[in-house]
């Protein structure tokens, strides 16, 4: 691939080499920079496991991306990618979701009145939006549905708070920790998001016996088998 590389980011080691070994190998030699350790794969590729939830993704990314800019090389194309929690029955432990919009569901303030975000308070922005030729091709490819994939700093874990999620976002699929974070980076240095999570849990009271983590980054590791032509393709003729 020429030109700018692309950046994948998960949450934590485990995300990173599941989407490793969709390319055959392991996560490959790490490369140090400023703050952030990147591993090599593939035909440009760089694996970035940013760190737990929305602040410290956005701040791994973007070491990474301001690093890749000084070099000379910049990203043109950022992916978060991982496992989520899915809301029943739309989004059934084992599928994938891509993001048609990538929305932080509780930067905001709570009042008297409910939850307000942070744009109805009139700063700040809540949402950002894949390319749509992206997000299709990539769903088409890879089989995932396609909705909101929320960004939480605290992982949902009852009944009462998933309805009132699901009540604010009613295309709400899934539930992870970064996807805003990364998005915020990308959109602060030019370059384009893509979300795509595999469930591992369904959204709701917190039960780690009906948690499926391996079988769901097994399912991340097929999905990006299928994604990685796509992205490559995408970038070329469309970015």
């Amino acid at each position: 691939m020429t030109g700018p590389r692309i950046l994948v980011a998960t949450a934590v080691p485990a995300e990173r080499d599941a989407v490793a070994r969709a390319f055959g190998e392991g996560p490959g030699r790490p490369e140090h920079r400023p703050g952030v350790t990147l591993h090599r794969v593939g035909d440009g590729y760089d694996l970035l496991a940013a760190g737990v939830g929305p602040a410290l993704a956005a701040a791994s990314v973007s070491a990474a991306l301001t690093a890749a800019a000084l070099d000379g090389t910049p990203y043109g194309l950022v992916v978060s990618a991982g496992i989520a929690g899915g809301f029943p029955p739309d989004a059934p432990v084992g599928s994938l979701v891509l993001a048609d919009l990538i929305t932080a569901a509780d930067l905001g303030a709570e009042t008297a009145d409910g939850f307000l975000p942070v744009t109805e308070l009139g700063f700040g922005t809540v949402t950002h939006v894949p390319p749509r030729s992206l997000v299709r091709r990539a769903a088409a490819a890879t089989g995932a549905r396609t909705g909101v994939i929320l960004t939480v700093s605290t992982v949902t874990g009852t009944a009462d708070r998933a309805a009132a999620l699901r009540a604010r976002h009613p295309r709400a699929l899934a539930e992870a920790m970064e996807g805003f974070g990364v998005a915020e980076a990308a959109a602060a240095h030019g370059a384009a998001v893509l979300e795509i999570r595999a469930v591992s849990n369904p959204v709701g009271p917190r039960d780690r016996a009906a948690w499926r983590i391996a079988d769901a980054l097994e399912a991340l590791t097929t999905a990006f088998g299928k994604l990685a032509p796509v992205l490559e393709s995408w970038y070329r003729h469309d970015h």
